[in-house]
């Protein structure tokens, strides 16, 4: 699979592109800007843009997927591009169910603790079943 992230920066956006890049997909994308710790954690990983800017080169018909951010723009050059070719454009919670519809998923809400909870959650289902 080839995808290419429109706003790879974003918090929720870098860090699908890390897992999807951990479990062997080819990822590429872009942004018009990217802080900390998104910044460091693509640039590790080799997945952070040369430049930052809107490329419309970098969308070809070799992607099976473009996943679009939230802060891009409905005349996003990437996104025009994208359109123009015909491919197969997702919101991240789009690209996340089409990537989950056949798993269990576990949703965690509520006003505090959740990033706590989830931690918990991901460090038990990584341990060892015996």
């Amino acid at each position: 699979m080839n995808v290419h992230f429109i706003a790879i920066g974003g918090a929720a956006m870098h860090n699908l592109a890390l897992a999807l890049h951990n479990k062997g997909i080819q990822v590429t994308g872009s942004d018009d800007t990217i802080f900390e710790p998104s910044k460091s954690r693509l640039n590790a990983a080799g997945l952070l843009p040369d430049c930052f800017g809107w490329y419309p080169e970098k969308i070809t018909k070799n992607l099976e997927a473009v996943v679009l951010g939230m802060h891009a723009k409905k005349d996003n050059p990437e996104l025009l591009k994208a359109q123009e070719l015909g491919l197969k454009i997702y919101s991240y919670p789009e690209f996340l169910y089409e990537q989950s519809k056949h798993k269990t998923r576990v949703v965690i809400g509520g006003s505090h603790g959740k990033t706590t909870i989830t931690a918990m959650i991901l460090h038990v289902s990584e341990l060892p079943r015996h």
